[in-house]
């Protein structure tokens, strides 16, 4: 079910809660005119929506007349941005691919709110892979090419002009102790808008996998995440920077040129994250996951912002690039003035410690020796009471005598 969401509201909700008709993806061409909102669902049905209202453009099913298996689901969409021709703004062009490997390429004609929509062309379609399952579709940011890999299926790089396969990745070799780790990728981020040839992927097995085309054909950098399966990545416009999100909700920012770990984003999720997503202009990344929260964090400090709950398992997100970015200021702001007060009452119930008298813990020894002594005094005492008393006693019977 498509949400809208701004300064931590639900805006507006599109559709109802159903499982058979849940969205598993979901792309956006955030235009200034018409910008539009695709969302493929469980059943197979792919909708084009205006994400201002919700009013649904068309939609069709990847599937055609025989609705497709029950196995076979849409594991990868992508709505184009990029417009060819005056017309574009009437039409729009989706790449689909489903877990079977079928990639579908099409483009749909809507000339006006009445009329119905109609297939400019007959959509081109491959096979990106003769067996295993395809759970990875990603286009890059030139969309000139494409990128798919997953369960037994080892990345590819695709040509969506001509519909040919122009790079595959070759299996890492077997560890130290010869074990060969199956092949199954789970997301995948393309590190530049302008440079298709090196890309990052994440895998069951926790790894973070850096591939450069144009250098060979096995990982360039290869580096372990904590140790559960990799769920979500996302790449910064800076290049080198990813995101990395897992399903025990760990969410971790990396240098991918060297693997080394910047730092882990605070606020911990309880559920795994599906998505994360780097706002193309200001400095703040989103996550959601299947414990219902959607989360904001700021990517320098890895603070969380805000956390908004939206009562079902989240599987997308989406950003809308003229999204505002005067609440994350003042939502920074916040949380830095926060930490600056946390810190300073820290500081000075240190310097109160610091200035508060240290009692040292008495030893066993200490102790011990002390009641000794404490003994031996009493004993002492006492024989010196007892010799007093003697000494008058003594001296009692010495003045008797003389006296008789």
């Amino acid at each position: 079910m498509p949400r809208i969401i701004a300064n931590e509201t639900v805006v507006n909700t599109w559709g109802e809660m159903n499982a058979s008709r849940s969205v598993l993806a979901a792309s956006m061409d955030d235009r200034e005119r018409n910008p539009l909102l695709a969302v493929a669902r469980k059943d197979g049905n792919v909708e084009v929506l205006n994400p201002c209202n919700g009013d649904l453009h068309f939609a069709y099913s990847v599937f055609g007349d025989d609705g497709g298996s029950p196995e076979d689901e849409i594991s990868g969409l992508h709505l184009f941005r990029k417009q060819k021709d005056d017309q574009a703004e009437r039409s729009c062009t989706l790449l689909t691919c489903t877990k079977k490997g079928d990639v579908s390429l099409r483009t749909v004609k809507f000339p006006d709110a009445r009329a119905d929509p109609t297939d400019g062309a007959a959509p081109e379609t491959w096979k990106a892979c003769g067996s295993g399952e395809l759970l990875v579709g990603k286009v890059d940011g030139g969309e000139n090419f494409g990128l798919f890999g997953g369960k037994r299926v080892e990345v590819s790089i695709w040509d969506l002009e001509q519909c040919a396969k122009i790079w595959s990745a070759k299996s890492p070799p077997k560890d130290n102790l010869g074990i060969f780790t199956p092949t199954w990728f789970t997301c995948a981020a393309f590190l530049s808008k302008d440079d298709h040839r090196k890309f990052v992927t994440g895998t069951k097995s926790h790894q973070v996998r850096l591939y450069d085309v144009s250098a060979q054909r096995r990982p360039v950098l290869s580096f372990d995440f904590h140790e559960t399966a990799i769920t979500a990545i996302s790449e910064d416009p800076d290049g080198h920077t990813v995101y990395v999100g897992n399903a025990s909700a760990d969410l971790a920012a990396y240098d991918i040129r060297t693997g080394k770990l910047l730092g882990n984003f605070l606020g911990k999720c309880s559920g795994s994250i599906r998505s994360v997503v780097r706002h193309p202009h200001h400095p703040v990344i989103a996550s959601c996951g299947l414990d219902r929260y959607l989360r904001v964090y700021d990517v320098k400090t890895r603070q969380l912002i805000s956390a908004v709950f939206l009562k079902q398992h989240l599987t997308g997100f989406v950003f809308d690039s003229g999204f505002s970015g005067e609440e994350i200021a003042v939502a920074n702001t916040v949380v830095e003035a926060e930490t600056e007060e946390k810190m300073t009452i820290m500081e000075q119930e240190d310097d109160e410690e610091e200035e508060a008298p240290v009692k040292k813990k008495k030893s066993k020894k200490e102790k011990r020796s002390r009641e000794k002594v404490s003994e031996g005094e009493e004993i002492e005492e006492l024989s010196s009471k007892k010799k007093t008393r003697e000494h008058k006693k003594k001296t009692k019977k010495v003045k008797q005598s003389i006296e008789d």
